[in-house]
C-alpha cells in the first residue's frame, strides 16, 4: 500500500470520527455491506465440501494435536 493511500485512508478515519449526519452515516453503512464480499461463495464445491468435513470432524472430536501434524509434514516446514 502506498503512502497516499494510507493518507487518504488517514483523512477519511478523521472525517468519519467527526461525521454526525446520520444519514450520510448510514449510506455508508449500506455501502460497506454491497462492498464486503462473503469468501464462502467464492470457494469451489469441493473447497466447500472439505471446508465442511473439516469441520465436521473437529464437531465429532475427530481432530489430531498440532504436534502429531507438525511431525508428518516436518519435511516440508
Amino acid at each position: 500500500m502506498g503512502a497516499l493511500t494510507s493518507d487518504k485512508k488517514i483523512e477519511l478515519i478523521q472525517w468519519l470520527s467527526t461525521l454526525e449526519d446520520q444519514e450520510i452515516i448510514e449510506k455508508l453503512i449500506k455501502f460497506k455491506q454491497q462492498e464486503t464480499k462473503d469468501w464462502w461463495n467464492l470457494t469451489t464445491s469441493e473447497e466447500r465440501s472439505s471446508i465442511e468435513k473439516g469441520i465436521s470432524d473437529a464437531d465429532s472430536g475427530e481432530v489430531s494435536p498440532h504436534s502429531t501434524a507438525r511431525k508428518l509434514y516436518e519435511k516440508w516446514l
